[in-house]
């Protein structure tokens, strides 16, 4: 999957139901240049105008499914 597909897909947390925002980058391991970790932009409502409010650093094994549109990660918010 590349990255600018990846991107575009929302992330939802499978706790609440609660859309967190979307993907804006990676964190990789050095050593074994796999995913260590997903930011996602939390947006508010002047996202698209503006950059993202906060960022969420979510751990690549609390994802549990990466479908066609949405991730839907496992985090105690």
């Amino acid at each position: 999957m590349l990255y600018s597909e990846f991107k575009n897909k929302e992330v939802i947390n499978i706790r609440d139901c609660k859309c967190l925002g979307k993907v804006c980058d990676f964190v990789f391991d050095e050593c074994n240049g796999c995913i260590c970790k997903i930011i996602v932009c939390e947006y508010g409502k002047w996202f698209y105008l503006f950059k993202a409010e906060n960022e969420l650093e979510i751990h690549f094994k609390d994802i549990r499914q990466i479908g066609p549109d949405i991730i839907l990660v496992d985090i105690n918010c």
